[in-house]
């Protein structure tokens, strides 16, 4: 099993760039990045961490701006998105995007994707919350289309377009993993139909008994990634048990100070499992 981190890359803490740099010398394997593009400020959507929302998720860098830094930074660690919010994305931007930064990397970047949980924010990039799953969906098989065609045609029921041209390619083919995020009632159907791997929280309900159900549903080779574990090597080994093939931790925002202590005391989780 590999293991990895997630940060929200803020402006007042550690730059995108310096924690990937760190975390790469540290043996960690993978750097995932949230992204949020604003949070209105009526706060009408809960949190499901609780009443209070961390002000690092209205502070947070753009979330490719971010990648990249932390791809130029670093050699070996895969750099990923914890999640992009596709629904708030134009596919096309996007797909560019992406490419771009899997193209720099030399092929680092893993996509996980997924629709949010706040309505108010994703109505103000004119997106119906009724309908976020089903254009999640449609946006994201539109970018596969442009990463795969040379002159790439796509017809849905929300995104179309006839023969583009969109370079650069993603260095992975056919393209950088596509990890579906959510832990909803349907999140399994979405990564059966057009993903490339589940990226469940480890709070999420009956975690173990659903890896169970997409594997025994699955017609290909899927991976599951878990993000939120905590650094407790009884998690750990719980996941790895279930075939995870990686385990991620959010560190705090903020400086070097702060990030550090995390990250110390998901090491020593990580060697009490491995026994380095």
């Amino acid at each position: 099993m590999e293991f990895g981190v997630g940060y929200f890359p803020t402006h007042d803490g550690v730059r995108p760039g310096e924690v990937a740099r760190r975390v790469e010398e540290r043996g960690q394997d993978a750097l995932f990045f949230a992204e949020h593009t604003h949070i209105p400020a009526s706060r009408e959507s809960p949190w499901g961490g609780g009443a209070q929302l961390p002000r690092k998720y209205w502070h947070t860098y753009d979330l490719f701006v971010s990648l990249t830094a932390a791809a130029e930074a670093t050699t070996r660690l895969r750099v990923g998105a914890g999640v992009c919010l596709v629904v708030e994305r134009d596919p096309i931007v996007t797909a560019k995007e992406v490419a771009s930064v899997d193209h720099l990397s030399g092929g680092r970047l893993e996509f996980g994707v997924g629709a949010g949980w706040n309505r108010e924010e994703m109505a103000n990039h004119g997106t119906d919350p009724r309908t976020r799953m089903a254009l999640l969906g449609d946006r994201v098989r539109a970018m596969q289309a442009i990463w795969t065609q040379d002159e790439a045609s796509y017809a849905g029921p929300f995104v179309s377009f006839d023969r583009i041209w969109s370079w650069p390619k993603p260095a992975q083919k056919p393209w950088p993993p596509v990890l579906v995020g959510g832990g909803g009632p349907t999140v399994l159907d979405r990564v059966l139909a057009w993903g490339d791997g589940w990226f469940p929280q480890w709070h999420d309900e009956n975690l173990f008994g659903r890896i169970d159900e997409l594997r025994a549903r699955a017609d290909r080779p899927l991976q599951v990634q878990v993000l939120s574990v905590p650094p407790d090597p009884k998690a750990l080994e719980q996941l790895e048990n279930a075939g995870v093939h990686r385990a991620s931790c959010w560190l705090p925002s903020g400086p070097w100070s702060v990030v550090e202590p995390a990250l110390e005391k998901w090491e020593r989780a990580i060697a009490d499992l491995t026994g380095r």
